[in-house]
């Protein structure tokens, strides 16, 4: 199990978050591209906008604002009319994708803590007239959604951030009907590497900070509920630090 953090870290580490990703999006917006990690969108681990091959089309801004490690839209095996919901949804590409993708008969919801991030979203959205695309603000950890209202959760190197994750998982598996899944990309520590060599690491909010083990990810999806997990690490993206795939789904 994942040590408990106490409130006021739990609170330190969100605001160390915000700031962070609410700064990225400001850069975003005054025609930058940014990246999730350490300034360079080449870096290891920074994956971006290279790893969509459909996102042609998309906003400027949701292209230079992206920050992930993956392309959990593909992950997720999107279908039309399906409702979805993307965790930490930054400049908003994963859910203007899900958006083309789940059509108009679909949903694709978007959840951010972040201020700048959300105006960001929204204006993307705009442009894309993805009339299907919401955008909401709020914590993964307390998803202002109801029971059951979504089909499908994605995520994108954002629940590795997270000072509170079984909420999270918790959270996830209130809001999917039975039936509902998940595809996410995010970063994993080996479970040979201890609490203090993840820490060391790199800053919380960076890509790699913190990260949980396979096994406390696995661990913790279990405790929700969910089965038919699968965990694949897709790439290496530091000293025993790796990129993956995370698949699970509610009963």
């Amino acid at each position: 199990m994942e040590p408990a953090r106490q409130p006021a870290d739990r609170d330190q580490v969100r605001e160390a978050v915000r700031s962070r990703y609410g700064g990225l999006a400001r850069a975003a917006q005054a025609g930058q591209t940014v990246a999730g990690c350490d300034g360079d969108a080449d870096a290891p681990g920074c994956f971006g906008v290279a790893g969509y091959p459909d996102a042609d089309g998309a906003p400027g801004g949701a292209v230079r604002a992206s920050l992930g490690c993956g392309n959990p839209v593909a992950v997720a095996d999107l279908h039309p009319g399906e409702t979805v919901l993307d965790l930490g949804s930054g400049g908003g590409l994963d859910v203007l994708l899900s958006a083309r993708r789940v059509g108009p008969a679909g949903k694709a919801y978007g959840l951010d803590m972040t201020s700048e991030m959300l105006d960001l979203a929204r204006a993307n959205a705009r442009e894309a007239g993805a009339q299907n695309a919401v955008f909401l603000r709020g914590q993964i950890e307390a998803i202002p959604l109801p029971d059951g209202a979504v089909d499908v959760i994605i995520s994108n190197c954002v629940i590795n951030l997270s000072p509170d994750r079984p909420a999270v998982f918790a959270e996830c598996f209130r809001v999917l009907r039975p039936g509902g899944r998940l595809g996410i990309s995010d970063i994993l520590a080996g479970d040979d590497l201890t609490p203090v060599q993840r820490i060391a690491r790199g800053g919380q909010a960076d890509c790699i900070a913190g990260a949980p083990s396979f096994a406390e990810y696995r661990g913790g999806l279990t405790a929700a509920g969910f089965t038919g997990i699968s965990i694949t690490a897709t790439r290496q993206v530091g000293d025993g630090v790796h990129a993956a795939i995370i698949r699970a789904a509610r009963p």
